[in-house]
Formats: structure tokens, C-alpha cells, sequence
């Protein structure tokens, strides 16, 4: 379907988000979030689908936040990407602020153009964030770092952001899209299942103890053993040939 607040593309196994607001710092309004929980769940309902890259127009800002008026909680963005079951790597062309940080937060991998800020300003403004940002920040860069950024309500450097964990790499702004591209490029060349299983065994394992996280990914691992994706990775390995994965 078309959308008004962002583009959607698909090239070959790879989808590509784009929210498309950039004469406002791609900021989120209730069009935006109700099309964006929409299109990711479209991707979940498309098996050919095996890696999301989510980015912003422009060159200014990957999303610069969300609008003052609420939101309506039927809509959590930040929620809606975080629940793609495949591989999602965020393209950060700028800053990611407020709830714009939140959505970089529920991606998987992240990639920062080198002009990127990030922060979360809601406590100068006397809220807190709201889309998942007081959770998952510090599961990523630990405690102190998180309340120390939300706390002072700064932004940081996209270097910064690289010292503390927050990105996983940082790349000139003219490179960011081919660096994203060829990462998606790569993952998406893998087992489609074993992608979406290697995701589920990370996020879910965080949340359980190890032994629990270690029979997840047993369990994982032997229901693999019975998809057409692992015969045909054994043949092609043998036969000293790529594999031809049909996501089954």
C-alpha cells in the first residue's frame, strides 16, 4: 500500500524503511507511527523478506523525535521494529533524538553517519522517555552510561556513541547507505531461518539465565535440523557451491 510518511522499497530479499519527513527532521506524528507498525508487519507476513535496513531522508536527521501531542499507545513504533523477526540494521544519516533514538535502539545493527547526535532531551522538558528508551539503552551500554545521557539530557557525538557501544560502526555520510547495503547484502546471503532463530536466541537469552539461554539455542538448533534450508547448506557445502536457501 502507499504510505505519505515514509517509503518502503524491497530489492530482492532486502527491505528497505525510510521515514519520510525530512522538512521536519523525519519526526514522528500519528500518520508516521500507524505506518510504520503497519509496514512492519507486512514484513513479518512476507517470507522472501530476509534482512530490513531502516533509515531517514535527507541528511539532517535520522528522526529528530517525535511531535509534542501523545502519540496514541495503540502505535509504539519503537515496539513495531523491535518486533521485525528478522535482522534490522539502522542507517543513522543524522540525529537520532528523543523517541528517534528509541527506534535506533530496537534495530539490531547500527550504522552512524559521523555527523550523527544522539540524546534523549525529555528530561529538560519535564518527561521521560517513552517508547522504550529508559529499558533498552541500559541493557546496551550499561547503567551508569545510560542514566548519564538521559539524566543530563546532552547529545553525543556519533564517535561517542561508537566509545559507549551505542553504534556499531561509524562511516562517512556519503558512504552510509553502501556500507548498510552491502552488510544487509551479506547477512541476507545466509539461511534465512537460521537469521531469524540466531535473533531469537540472542534477544530472548539476554532475558533467561544461561542455562535456560543454552537450552533455547539447543532447542533452536535441533528444530533447524529439520528445514529444507540446513539439507540444502550440507549439499552446498560438499558440492563446493553456494548455497540456494529458500527460507524453508
Amino acid at each position: 500500500m502507499p504510505y505519505a510518511t515514509i517509503s518502503y522499497a524491497q530489492i530482492e530479499h532486502i527491505a528497505q524503511i525510510t521515514l519520510n519527513r525530512p522538512e521536519v527532521s523525519n519526526i514522528i506524528n500519528q500518520q508516521l507511527a500507524q505506518e510504520l507498525v503497519d509496514v512492519c508487519h507486512q514484513i513479518n507476513q512476507n517470507n522472501d523478506i530476509y534482512v530490513v535496513i531502516i533509515t531517514g531522508a535527507g541528511d539532517r536527521a535520522f528522526c529528530g523525535g517525535s511531535e509534542p501531542e501523545p502519540v496514541s499507545s495503540e502505535y509504539s513504533p519503537a515496539s513495531a521494529i523491535a518486533n521485525i523477526d528478522r535482522p534490522v540494521i539502522a542507517a543513522i544519516n543524522g540525529d537520532a533524538l528523543g523517541q528517534g533514538l528509541e527506534l535506533a535502539l530496537c534495530c539490531d545493527i547500527r550504522l552512524a553517519s559521523a555527523k550523527a547526535q544522539f540524546g534523549f532531551p525529555q528530561v529538560a522538558l519535564g518527561f521521560i522517555p517513552m517508547d522504550g528508551g529508559t529499558q533498552r539503552l541500559p541493557r546496551l551500554v550499561g547503567r551508569g552510561k545510560a542514566l548519564e545521557l538521559i539524566l543530563a539530557a546532552e547529545s553525543i557525538s556519533a564517535e561517542a556513541a561508537l566509545e559507549i557501544g551505542l553504534v556499531n560502526k561509524v562511516v562517512a555520510q556519503e558512504n552510509l547507505a553502501s556500507e548498510a547495503e552491502a552488510l544487509a547484502r551479506t547477512i541476507a546471503s545466509k539461511g534465512p531461518i537460521a537469521l531469524r532463530y540466531i535473533k531469537e536466541a540472542v534477544n530472548k537469552g539476554l532475558d533467561l539465565t544461561l542455562e535456560q539461554g543454552l537450552r533455547l539455542e539447543a532447542d533452536l538448533y535441533f528444530i533447524l535440523h529439520t528445514t529444507a534450508d540446513r539439507t540444502e547448506g550440507v549439499k552446498a557445502f560438499l558440492k563446493k557451491r553456494r548455497p540456494k536457501f529458500k527460507g524453508q
